[in-house]
């Protein structure tokens, strides 16, 4: 009797726990890539629609955070192990120009997802357009698309474009905070510069300062602001800017070179109440 009662204890579990596992198994979450993203163009062939998305459902004139994501035409699945490159060009009445743009990565192995970041210096207008031609390969075939993409103006400064006292023309671009706050920010700058119409590499080992005011306010300023150099990892400038209330903030730019040279932009003072090169910030 002690034996059978112990085989069915043994038995009993030995279910429980293949249950709990099967049960473990079924509730496991599922990873949606596309939180918080919007999907807001479509680029199609013959073979592949590509869905393009935003974090706010759009682009606009700056640095953009693009994913994507590559759809087949005839099986409707996604594809997993596309290698990608873009090239956005600006059409203009009497030139064609591209812009600085990175490296379209994937966003995990197993997903579905891709993303990169594209600067839009310019906006687009009634007789000048960008489009976007997207590159790539998919178990050995090429395939190619492009398609007209809107880029209207930014409603405040985020892109600016100069020509420093070294005869070159850089493009600095704000990227982050997306959201800022009554608080220390964290903020992200691209450094660029215009090699030729098709080549706008990342700028190495410069620095930004930032002067952060508000014009309305008597332009005063903030305390505590950290100015931007470059991160080995991402490439891009890091800094703190300090927001004390709400409002519109001008951030105050100015670039130096290697040797700490300023290529551009001017300090503030009781004569020179704002830089020639600037962000605009407004929450």
């Amino acid at each position: 009797m002690k034996f059978q009662l112990k085989n069915i204890l043994a038995v009993v579990a030995i279910a429980f726990a293949l249950f709990s596992c099967s049960d473990n198994k079924d509730t496991t979450p599922t990873i949606n890539e596309l939180d918080g993203l919007t999907k807001f163009k479509e680029i199609t062939n013959t073979s592949h629609t590509i869905e393009l998305y935003t974090h706010a459902g759009a682009l606009e004139q700056g640095y953009n955070e693009i994913s994507l994501r590559i759809k087949d035409n005839a099986s409707g699945q996604y594809v997993k192990n596309a290698t990608i490159s873009w090239v956005p060009m600006m059409h203009m009445m009497t030139m064609t120009h591209s812009c600085p743009k990175s490296e379209v990565e994937k966003t995990t192995t197993e997903g579905t997802l891709y993303e990169g970041n594209i600067v839009f210096q310019m906006a687009q207008n009634a007789t000048e357009y960008w489009d976007l031609k997207v590159d790539y390969t998919i178990n050995g075939t090429a395939y190619t698309a492009t398609s007209v993409i809107d880029v209207p103006a930014s409603v405040k400064q985020r892109v600016t474009t100069f020509t420093g006292s070294d005869n070159v023309k850089y493009i600095l671009a704000f990227a982050e905070p997306h959201h800022p706050k009554v608080a220390l920010n964290d903020i992200t700058v691209g450094v660029y510069k215009m090699e030729s119409m098709m080549s706008f590499p990342i700028v190495d080992n410069f620095k930004v300062k930032i002067d952060p005011r508000m014009p309305s306010m008597g332009n005063h300023g903030s305390p505590n602001n950290v100015d931007l150099t470059q991160s080995t990892s991402d490439k891009l400038y890091h800094g703190k800017f300090s927001l004390t209330m709400t409002g519109l903030w001008k951030i105050n730019l100015q670039l130096l070179n290697t040797s700490d040279v300023v290529l551009k932009g001017e300090a503030i003072t009781d004569l020179v109440p704002a830089s020639s090169i600037y962000f605009e910030i407004e929450f």
